[in-house]
């Protein structure tokens, strides 16, 4: 089954410009038509509380439940836009958003500037409370996190951490080339897992699919990280003035070719399925693969 690892959906379109239709533009039932045409079995619904819609966490908690095995929710605890952003107590408040809404994982949205809140008490709270709950973690971080982000993870071994969107490497402030040394440090730490998304952030022509300058991203990963430690996601609807829903998984299955078509399953849905059902963490998934290793294609 094909498996969506990173949309969004909201009550009201949350963006600007303004758009001609902002009831219908995010609803959870234009993903699922988007779904069906492309035949994606499930999706990861990342909450997003913006400003312009601050009952989204309701909303997909909605939507999950009208949706059973199609649609997961991965809550938002503290993201950069809300008042409470790294201020004391945010592992009280993942577990109160937890207990209210039973989400697959939570989400967090870090600011552009690293104020060093990953390696702080609070910081390691927050990924050690979703440890206990068996709770995977889900970042937006720039490449100036990385590095912390790397000793959060260290500190929870068994927690799926999945960075969104190639891991933003291409917004590196030194250039793509420093971007990739990212990948090459996040090798050894596996349970790190990274969203194959996003292509048109930073771009120059984010219209230009199938982004052939991005996908050595892509393989960057691939070779380094190995195909259980990636999954695809759509980024849906942000995507959607960049790509067709089509043409987010064609980029994957159609011109990565440097991927083994054997590997592409685990791409496309396998690994976040693993992450959903808890057998990435507990080891039982798939037969063989080395996602307690480096992870690697040599």
């Amino acid at each position: 089954m094909i498996v969506d690892a990173h949309t969004h959906c909201w009550a009201r379109w949350p963006h600007s410009p303004p758009v001609p239709d902002p009831v219908s533009r995010g609803a959870y039932l234009s993903l699922l038509h988007e779904m069906d045409g492309a035949g994606v079995g499930a999706a990861v619904v990342v909450s997003a509380p913006l400003p312009g819609s601050p009952g989204n966490n309701e909303y997909v908690a909605e939507a999950v439940a009208a949706c059973p095995g199609r649609l997961y929710q991965f809550a938002d605890v503290d993201s950069r836009w809300s008042d409470r952003y790294h201020r004391p107590g945010a592992a009280g408040r993942l577990a109160e958003v937890c207990e209210r809404l039973s989400p697959a994982g939570v989400s967090h949205y870090l600011a552009d500037r690293n104020d060093g809140w990953l390696r702080s008490a609070e910081g390691r709270a927050f990924f050690a409370a979703a440890d206990r709950r068996r709770l995977a973690v889900g970042l937006a971080a720039s490449p100036g996190w990385f590095a912390d982000i790397l000793v959060a993870a260290a500190a929870v071994p068994e927690t799926p951490v999945l960075l969104n969107h190639l891991g933003l490497v291409m917004l590196h402030p030194d250039g793509v080339a420093a971007g990739l040394d990212i990948v090459r440090r996040g090798a050894g730490q596996p349970n790190l897992i990274v969203k194959v998304s996003g292509y048109y952030y930073g771009h120059e022509r984010p219209w230009d699919y199938p982004f052939r300058d991005r996908l050595m991203i892509v393989r960057a990963f691939y070779e380094t990280w190995g195909p259980h430690r990636m999954a695809w996601a759509s980024d849906f609807p942000a995507s959607a003035p960049h790509v067709t829903y089509r043409q987010s998984l064609e980029v994957v299955r159609e011109h990565a070719g440097f991927i083994d078509p054997a590997d592409l399953p685990s791409v496309l849905g396998g690994t976040m399925g693993a992450v959903l059902d808890g057998s990435w963490r507990d080891g039982t998934w798939p037969a063989g693969a080395d996602v307690r290793g480096r992870g690697a294609r040599r």
